[in-house]
């Protein structure tokens, strides 16, 4: 199970150095050997699964139907993207540039530990989504209240 965040540069190369708190759990989910791809659901975000976690996942969306449209395009934005990939000497990876550069990642980016999953964030665009995320959560708040006042 992979939790919290940890703001990272990439190098010129588009490695990204694992942060020592995962490399151990990494290891032992998974040998080391780890999937990325595409987020199914934001721009600006790459999903990273251990290879068991992801084999699991692209199991249940293969199985959707390819006669509806918009499975087919998770199926090709997330399975057909994908790419493995194992840490080097250094428990870097290298992330392939054609994902870097659909999800924006550039120097600065976050890894974050969302359970089975990691996501790797262009650090910009998850602290603009912070920000909309978060007048979200006040303009429903301030909804409900005001519905509970009258």
């Amino acid at each position: 199970m992979f939790f919290g965040e940890t703001a990272l540069n990439l190098d010129v190369k588009g490695r990204l150095a694992l942060p020592t708190r995962y490399r151990q759990g990494i290891e032992e989910a998974c040998g080391n050997r780890v999937v990325l791809t595409y987020s199914a659901f934001d721009a600006g975000c790459l999903w990273m699964y251990p290879e068991p976690e992801w084999q699991r996942v692209r199991d249940e969306v293969m199985a959707l139907s390819t006669f509806n449209p918009s499975h087919r395009s998770l199926q090709r934005r997330m399975v057909g993207s994908a790419t493995q990939l194992e840490p080097d000497g250094s428990s870097r990876l290298l992330l392939p540039q054609t994902l870097r550069q659909v999800a924006g990642l550039e120097k600065r980016v976050v890894l974050m530990g969302m359970g089975a999953r990691f996501e790797i964030w262009n650090e910009d665009v998850l602290a603009q989504r912070r920000v909309e995320e978060e007048q979200s959560m006040q303009e429903q708040a301030s909804a409900e209240m005001t519905q509970l006042v009258l």
